[in-house]
């Protein structure tokens, strides 16, 4: 049977870097120790003002190619998962075929999702694939979060950073599925919690929407800046999650313990080290890998997955959990089977 096969994976990051000391001087209240030890964060690398979304999408594109794992001639489907577009149309994605020359006969869409958008994106290709829709599908995922946090707004600037991946997904024959299932989920009633509230048509910039506040901890933003309410993303973190876990394997038949390793959204080492513990997920099969590029959105559980490949992590036969959470709310899970090594 037809089905899609995660053959290789590529990331960028811009070159300006924040390092968590950097932070510290601009917040002393804060010390290099007290956010290393909440976040797991040393540093994050930054968007230039003139860099786009699509701009570091590109980078990671033609860095796969550049791998010898594809041309790009070879593709014939573009999907690009992002919150931070060039336009509001014409779509991104299309911009992006013709920047790396990939065939006008290929299809191309954006999804705007954030923390989840890397299984959803998994869930798409393989859907594109097994349908026959697709051979060889290129999905990326890019952010520039930086552009939206309000530089005073230490909340948010400590965690978010700049990035974007680029995962090559291909056509093989194989008696099961090298992907999924997948579960989903969706609550809308979180959305005011992870929001940028200005810049839309519900509510366009202007200078009322630019208007700064300082919150009751100190953090100074204004409707224009993204706004995240760490609370309730955590209580809803590890009230979804959990669950989900438990449903993958349970729709997967496989037991816990047949799982070689776990890659969740890399929030931030806090949050994950409480759904390590919660769920009894042995350090060795729990993969932190955000220290040197913070919390990247989309991006994070590919790069986490570059750096398991490169630490021999992902081998021939290897079984991997992949959980997907945050704005939306919205979070998503999904089996990776490793048919061969991950490039």
């Amino acid at each position: 049977m037809r089905h899609a096969a995660v053959k290789a994976i590529e990331y960028v990051l811009p070159e300006a870097i924040i390092s968590t000391a950097q932070l510290a001087a601009e917040f002393p209240e804060w010390s290099v120790a007290k956010i290393d030890a909440k976040t797991g964060i040393s540093c994050r690398h930054i968007a230039a003002q003139d860099e786009c979304a699509s701009d570091l999408a590109v980078a990671a594109a033609q860095k796969l190619f550049a791998s010898g794992a594809c041309t790009a001639a070879d593709i014939d489907y573009v999907l690009l998962c992002t919150q931070s577009p060039d336009y509001l149309l014409p779509t991104t994605a299309c911009l992006i075929q013709n920047r790396l020359g990939i065939p006008t006969t290929a299809g191309a869409l954006d999804f705007n999702l954030g923390c989840s958008g890397y299984v959803y994106g998994l869930g798409l290709a393989e859907g594109l694939i097994s349908s026959g829709q697709a051979s060889n599908v290129l999905l990326l995922t890019a952010e520039t979060y930086s552009k939206y946090l309000h530089p005073k707004d230490r909340s948010v600037r400590t965690i978010f950073g700049d990035a974007a991946a680029a995962t090559l997904l291909t056509a093989v024959d194989s008696p099961a599925a090298l992907l999924g299932p997948f579960i989903y989920g969706t609550d809308g009633a979180g959305g005011q919690n992870l929001i940028v509230r200005a810049g839309g048509l519900r509510s366009p910039r202007s200078e009322a929407t630019a208007h700064e506040e300082e919150d009751e901890q100190g953090n100074i933003r204004s409707t224009d800046n993204l706004f995240m309410n760490g609370p309730e993303i955590f209580t809803f973190t590890l009230s979804v999650v959990p669950d989900t876990v438990r449903r993958l394997l349970a729709r997967a038949e496989v037991t816990f313990e047949q799982i070689d390793l776990f890659v969740f959204h890399q929030a931030n080492r806090f949050m994950l080290e409480h759904l390590r513990k919660g769920l009894a997920i042995p350090q060795e099969k729990f993969l932190i890998a955000m220290s040197d590029c913070g919390n990247t959105v989309s991006s994070t559980i590919p790069i986490a997955l570059k750096h398991a490949a490169a630490s021999g992590k992902l081998q021939q036969g290897s079984l991997v959990m992949l959980v997907g959470f945050g704005v939306g709310y919205s979070w998503g899970a999904t089996l990776l089977r490793c048919e061969q090594a991950i490039e």
